[in-house]
């Protein structure tokens, strides 16, 4: 059976890539910010381009902050991209601004040390072993455009739970390139600008749901 996915439309950019991207890999896809729509898709997908503020702003206006926590409540697949995954954090650190996060995750996404920024272009992802998201692409590229980040995982998972699968890249600093943590899964990366390694990791994410 085909899997619903829903894009929140919130008026970030990139959506139509975005929607593009995960109908070549499999998805039926729903461009929407109707909550009922949004809570029963088999997924849920949050883009974001621009500034952490302006990405929260928009989403808290469309009461999108809510409608997240409700299906990660219920254990109901979210995936974040770019923005949409930093925003996932606690907070963000922007031109000497903090702005709160959705708060699913601890930590910080701030200015990454660079003397070249933003990071612009294709770098090598290194993911944990055992990545359901990276499966078969383990060694590949993915496409950046960001010069922030979290460099960190600070989320102590511990037995019986099952610990986050964690994808990292460098630009400057070494930082977090995808995180896997049971329903909610994002990647600072474009998958939808990678190719066809971005298309499998989008086909893997379906497939799972």
């Amino acid at each position: 059976m085909t899997k619903k996915v829903t894009v929140l439309d919130y008026g970030s950019g990139n959506i139509h890539s975005a929607c593009k991207a995960l109908a070549q890999a499999g998805a039926e896809v729903i461009l929407t910010a109707d909550p009922n729509i949004i809570y029963e898709s088999d997924g849920l997908v949050v883009p974001g381009v621009g500034a952490f503020g302006s990405v929260m702003n928009k989403l808290v206006a469309k009461s999108a902050n809510r409608l997240i926590d409700k299906r990660l409540t219920a254990t109901r697949p979210v995936l974040g991209i770019c923005v949409g995954m930093q925003v996932m954090f606690e907070k963000g650190l922007e031109h000497g601004e903090e702005t709160e996060g959705l708060g699913q995750w601890p930590g910080t996404v701030q200015l990454l040390d660079s003397p070249r920024l933003p990071n612009i272009g294709w770098s090598k992802v290194q993911p944990d072993s055992g990545s359901a998201l990276f499966q078969s692409i383990e060694e590949e590229h993915f496409y950046f455009v960001h010069s922030y980040a979290v460099t960190s995982w600070e989320l102590d998972i511990r037995p019986p739970f099952i610990p986050a699968h964690l994808a990292w890249a460098e630009h400057g600093q070494r930082f977090l390139a995808a995180v896997e943590n049971g329903p909610l899964v994002a990647t600072q990366f474009h998958p939808e600008k990678s190719g066809e390694a971005g298309l499998k990791l989008l086909s893997n994410w379906i497939k799972s749901l």
